[in-house]
C-alpha cells in the first residue's frame, strides 16, 4: 500500500477479515465507477463463471487506475454490489491476488436483488488517492 495511504483496526472495534476498518490518504481522489465483467468490446466475460468475472472486474479495474496514475496500493476502498452473496468467496479471491493482504483497503459488500443485466453477477467500484505532484491540483 502506498505511504501515503493508512489503514487501521480502532480500539473497540473487531479487526475486519480481509478488510481495513479505516482507510485515508493525503493526496489526489480518484473515483472508479462500478465496473462489470465485460471486455473492451462490451462482451460478457465469464457468464455464470463468479471467479472469472471477478479476474475481468478486477482487471478494469487495474486498467482504469493506471490511466489515472495509480495502482492498487492506492486504493483506500472497494464496494462490492452481489446478486448472490455465495459469489464473495471468489471476489475476495481475485481481490487479494492484486491487494496487499497485511494492509487490505477498507471495504463495504451489498447485497442487491439485481444489476442492470442479469448475466452480471456482480459490480465493484474503488476509492484510491494518489499523491499530488507539482502541477497537479
Amino acid at each position: 500500500m502506498s505511504e501515503n495511504i493508512h489503514v487501521l483496526a480502532p480500539a473497540g472495534v473487531a479487526p475486519g477479515n480481509g478488510y481495513s476498518q479505516v482507510a485515508w490518504g493525503t493526496g489526489r481522489l480518484i473515483a472508479v465507477s462500478g465496473q462489470v465483467a465485460l471486455d473492451e468490446h462490451g462482451e460478457l466475460v465469464g457468464a455464470g463463471d463468479p471467479a472469472a468475472q471477478a479476474k475481468q472486474v478486477f482487471e478494469k479495474i487495474r486498467r482504469c487506475l493506471a490511466e489515472a496514475g495509480a495502482g492498487f496500493d492506492d486504493v483506500i476502498k472497494l464496494t462490492f454490489f452481489l446478486t448472490d452473496v455465495a459469489h464473495l468467496p471468489a471476489i475476495r479471491e481475485a481481490r487479494d491476488a492484486v491487494i496487499d493482504i497485511t494492509r487490505p483497503p477498507a471495504s463495504s459488500a451489498v447485497a442487491v436483488a439485481a444489476l442492470f443485466r442479469p448475466e452480471f453477477l456482480f459490480e465493484i467500484e474503488a476509492l484510491a488517492v494518489v499523491p499530488v505532484t507539482v502541477g497537479q491540483g
